[in-house]
């Protein structure tokens, strides 16, 4: 065997090992599903997340999920299941997700039940409609 041939060889074996390796751990690597469901699933209310970006920043996230009660340009209002009521500013530019569709902020209703995801105190940039 030539050189570039064996090289090609050991290359391909340890790529395979590699792949392998991830496929079988990657159920090791995350949180276990009842976890997140715990935290993150229908009875969640509202939630922050705090996320170390590749830089080093902390970059805080805020979720809130509720019943739409009301919309208005710009906002919409949340009924809570604690009872609150909070008024979520949207970006003009937000992705709502309804199903498999992907949308602007127009296709919200109210008593809709949704997941708005925003960053701090920023309008939300992405809404998924629950239930579809």
């Amino acid at each position: 065997m030539t050189v570039v041939r064996k090289r090609f060889l050991i290359l391909a074996v340890a790529l395979l090992a590699l792949n392998t390796f991830f496929w079988l751990a990657q159920g090791g690597f995350a949180l276990p599903q009842s976890l997140i469901s715990e935290f993150f699933g229908a009875r969640m209310v509202r939630s922050e997340v705090l996320v170390q970006a590749p830089d080093g920043s902390t970059q805080d996230y805020r979720l809130d999920q509720g019943v739409i009660i009301a919309l208005s340009p710009g906002t919409a209002t949340l009924r809570e299941r604690n009872a609150d009521v909070v008024v979520i500013p949207i970006d003009p530019n937000a992705q709502v997700h309804v199903g498999l569709q992907i949308g602007p902020p127009t296709l919200l209703r109210r008593r809709m039940r949704v997941v708005t995801i925003r960053l701090a105190n920023a309008p939300a940039t992405s809404v998924q409609v629950l239930g579809f």
